[in-house]
């Protein structure tokens, strides 16, 4: 492997990591303020970009979602060098024309987690970080042009709810969510606001699974894997097409510029 830093991270559960499309991988392990991240990153050429892929649950998918360290997580992959986060995750749906095997790429979030570590600034230092436009828009562009080439069910934007987890919603609080929101996951907040804190892009790849029970359905863990590893090769095709046009430079977005004017 050369010396390369890789300027894009993937975070994804393992199914998303093929290892036949990376080339010189190298684990690295990473020591942080935070504590240890998820696991060991695999440092990487994927398809002649050098990126790192951080399993989000750790391997085996030991991480219930409340338990995610992700303040360890962002700070190791920025330590690395990266400058842009790909994120493809597992969602509900929470509105009919959204359906299960379908991909939505959100342009907006509504944190309603409610005991995670939200910041990297605790004390000495206050920021207040604005969070109007959270999502890259060159990496959501290019995943949604590119999602439309290869033919892909996908949709452009939409608002993802962020729950604490690890159970999930009873109808009613569905049925409240619906009226705000799109789809509804447990893993975006708090790292999207971390990775805006240490000005990297980030772009989330939700992958719908199943209706939220709104919809009469009760959720089951069978409905969504099933559903999940259905849409996985979906996933890395688009993650193949997307990151070798991803520009080596950030020119296209202000991601690289959000703490400025955030310290008080």
């Amino acid at each position: 492997m050369s010396d390369e830093r890789p300027r894009i991270g993937i975070i994804g559960g393992s199914g998303v990591y093929d290892p036949s499309l990376f080339e010189n991988v190298k684990a690295v392990k990473v020591a942080t303020p935070y504590g240890s991240p998820s696991g060991p990153i695999d440092v990487g050429d994927f398809m002649g970009v050098k990126i790192a892929f951080l399993p989000r649950h750790g391997r085996g998918h030991t991480l219930p979602p409340h338990m995610v360290p992700y303040r360890a997580n962002i700070w190791a992959l920025k330590s690395l060098g990266v400058e842009r986060i790909i994120s493809p995750c597992a969602v509900g749906s929470l509105q009919m024309k959204y359906p299960p095997g379908t991909i939505l790429l959100p342009d907006q979030f509504i944190d309603f987690t409610k005991g995670r570590q939200y910041t990297f600034y605790d004390g000495g230092k206050t920021v207040h970080v604005s969070s109007a436009d959270p999502f890259c828009p060159e990496l959501r562009k290019l995943s949604f042009d590119q999602g439309k080439r290869l033919k892909v069910p996908i949709f452009g934007k939409g608002t993802y709810i962020t729950i604490e987890g690890p159970r999930f919603s009873t109808r009613a609080e569905s049925r409240m969510f619906r009226q705000f929101a799109d789809i509804i996951g447990m893993t975006l907040n708090p790292e999207i606001q971390l990775a805006i804190e240490q000005e990297i892009c980030y772009a989330s790849i939700a992958q719908i699974t199943d209706y939220d029970v709104w919809a009469e359905h009760p959720v089951t863990q069978e409905e969504v894997f099933s559903t999940l590893q259905k849409n996985l090769k979906r996933t890395q095709e688009l993650l193949k097409s997307v990151i070798p046009l991803v520009p080596a430079e950030r020119k296209k977005c202000q991601c690289g510029q959000s703490m400025k004017n955030a310290e008080v």
